[in-house]
């Protein structure tokens, strides 16, 4: 089986030598470009698996960089972000990025993310076999894909685990910690993460995102899936 391919963008020699070394350490073939434009021609022609895409790129900068890429092909992204770039961060969040990680960073974490995000966007986020139906809706698990009323949803692979996880537990209120630590698996991060995806997901899974039957929210506490079906 060939090593996951990943790219990492970032025009920081020493950030892009630290993390091509600790992913090749970690068994990843990677590739290292310090150019916007060069990464969308890259990633356009032959799309890797996953990129670790840096905000702050001369040029082409990452967000531009993020919706040219996401327009033509769904490869997972990991963004990097400088402490004062929380506005560009969410905008990531918004626009689909499968997760963050804030500089000054640990390679070994952003490994774990690396690691993380592919294993969730390749395979199915419970061992457990079967279908998860609600309505129109239907998850199935073992194909990891997610159709309503017959269509398929283009969901981002976090997306795409929290709606799991909200259809595997119905009508149980979780908080933004909770949902971080159960469905993202850390420990400590920023709440906004969850707010706007699962802003996200109710544009995908809601008749109408404004009024939200499905993902609806426990005022003080956080979040509860109440099924549309009885």
């Amino acid at each position: 089986m060939s090593a996951q391919r990943v790219l990492v963008v970032d025009d920081d020699p020493t950030v892009s030598d630290v993390v091509t070394r600790y992913l090749g350490h970690a068994g990843f073939a990677v590739k290292a470009l310090a150019d916007g434009e060069a990464a969308v021609r890259a990633v356009l022609a032959d799309p890797p698996d996953l990129v670790v895409l840096d905000l702050m790129l001369p040029g082409l900068d990452g967000l531009e960089v993020f919706k040219q890429v996401r327009a033509e092909v769904p490869v997972p992204v990991i963004m990097l972000t400088a402490l004062g770039e929380e506005a560009d961060r969410l905008v990531g969040l918004e626009l689909g990025a499968d997760d963050y990680v804030t500089k000054p960073f640990s390679p070994r974490e952003l490994v774990l993310r690396v690691q993380s995000v592919l294993r969730r966007s390749t395979g199915p986020v419970s061992s457990q076999a079967g279908v998860l139906r609600d309505g129109d809706l239907v998850v199935d698990l073992p194909a990891h894909q997610v159709t309503r009323d017959g269509r398929p949803l283009g969901l981002t692979s976090r997306e795409y685990d929290l709606l799991a996880f909200f259809l595997q537990h119905p009508r149980q209120a979780f908080s933004r910690e909770e949902l971080l630590r159960q469905v993202w698996g850390w420990e400590f991060a920023d709440h906004s993460t969850v707010t706007v995806h699962v802003r996200r997901l109710r544009e995908k899974v809601e008749a109408d995102p404004r009024r939200p039957a499905r993902v609806v929210t426990v005022f003080g506490v956080g979040y509860r899936y109440e099924p549309v079906e009885p």
